[in-house]
């Protein structure tokens, strides 16, 4: 897998590049015409920062099903980075065929800029979200610091990496995450932002995104612990084993990520049919299974059952040679404990939001 990993992300690393160089034009081949009567089209899918991965694998399956189903070529390109600044680059002109973000409430400032039409969350199924993950804690082999919960991120000799809410999608997962555990313990609001302000006290550095986060913890060696989507924990195992470990808290969020087509440019470009296949075709079991490969949580509940089971810890230091990650014993809410994306943002990550009051920079 190291191998095949490192093949992804040069590949990932190319077409980004094809990406960005390509801003304020159009990437389609022959524009209008592409979809009914050109050989070739191609696409351009605006990501977040962990899905290098998994598209770079998707991107395979789905060129060999275009092809048979509109025997048409189809190439794409990928972009990453921190899912709201992401989403930000979109609105404000990077040229976007498909978005599949972090978030609704992402996906909703692409709409804002009046390039998503409404309704977007009901065009596929389980409001546009193919995929789903939770957020668990990578730690050191050995766990050094004794980390089981999200209690022990208050600790003054505790050192945490997150990235930051203003600019990445699972930051915002990670800060929801959190809230809800001292919730759950019974805290007032005014006490859980106390907890808040302790736990972002401890966080020595605030990447843009998910895998700047994992870069800082891994790579650079920064803190003792790394709040962490589902997948990038499993990769970083993967990656290098024998060296981390994850730990499942009691309590954790069930991340929705969200995909949507970019209503105003695939029209300007003529690339609706392939996009609109682009995201259904995540929903098919050849992709489900891909999904579930690469650590996401797939949305069919049969495929989920392939990789799910009880855990019988909260810790888990080697992958599962049976395949089965998934550990369903886990006390999970979602966005609409906080009342959608639309409030939570308001009322936590907008300026002058909660987070604002609680995080001083370093």
């Amino acid at each position: 897998m190291r191998v095949k990993k490192i093949i992804t992300l040069f590949t990932v690393a190319a077409l980004t590049l094809g990406s960005l160089t390509g801003c304020g034009s159009s990437a389609g081949t022959d524009g209008k015409k592409s979809d009914a009567s050109s050989k070739k089209v191609e696409i351009t899918n605006v990501s977040y920062d962990p899905t290098r991965e998994l598209y770079a694998e998707y991107n395979k399956i789905f060129q060999k099903h275009w092809k048979e189903k509109a025997g048409q070529d189809v190439s794409i390109i990928q972009s990453h980075g921190g899912s709201g600044k992401q989403a930000l680059e979109v609105a404000n002109g990077l040229q976007a065929d498909v978005v599949t973000l972090a978030l609704e409430g992402d996906v909703d400032a692409i709409k804002d800029a009046g390039l998503i039409d409404d309704g977007y969350v009901n065009e596929f199924e389980r409001d546009s979200s193919p995929y789903t993950s939770s957020i668990v804690f990578l730690v050191r082999k050995g766990n050094p610091k004794k980390i089981l919960d999200w209690s022990d991120l208050l600790r003054n000799d505790v050192g945490v990496i997150t990235p930051n809410p203003k600019t990445s999608g699972g930051a915002r997962w990670n800060y929801l995450a959190a809230w809800y555990y001292f919730e759950k313990q019974g805290q007032s609001e005014d006490e859980i932002k106390e907890s808040m302000k302790k736990l972002y006290k401890n966080v020595l550095v605030l990447d843009s995104g998910a895998r700047g986060a994992t870069t800082s913890f891994v790579e650079n060696k920064q803190g003792d612990v790394l709040l962490a989507w589902e997948n990038e924990a499993f990769l970083s195992l993967e990656e290098h084993p024998g060296e981390y470990e994850i730990v499942v808290p009691s309590v954790s969020i069930l991340c929705q990520p969200t995909v949507a087509v970019v209503d105003k440019v695939v029209d300007q470009r003529g690339t609706r049919k392939v996009s609109e296949e682009y995201l259904k075709y995540l929903y098919s079991d050849e992709a489900q299974k891909l999904e579930a490969q690469w650590y996401y949580r797939p949305s069919n509940e049969k495929i989920l059952k392939e990789y799910s089971y009880k855990g019988s810890g909260n810790t888990i230091d080697k992958l599962p040679k049976d395949n089965k990650w998934i550990i369903t014993d886990v006390d999970l809410t979602n966005i609409g404990h906080f009342g959608g994306w639309s409030e939570a943002t308001k009322k936590h990550f907008s300026d002058g939001g909660v987070f604002d009051s609680i995080y001083e920079e370093k």
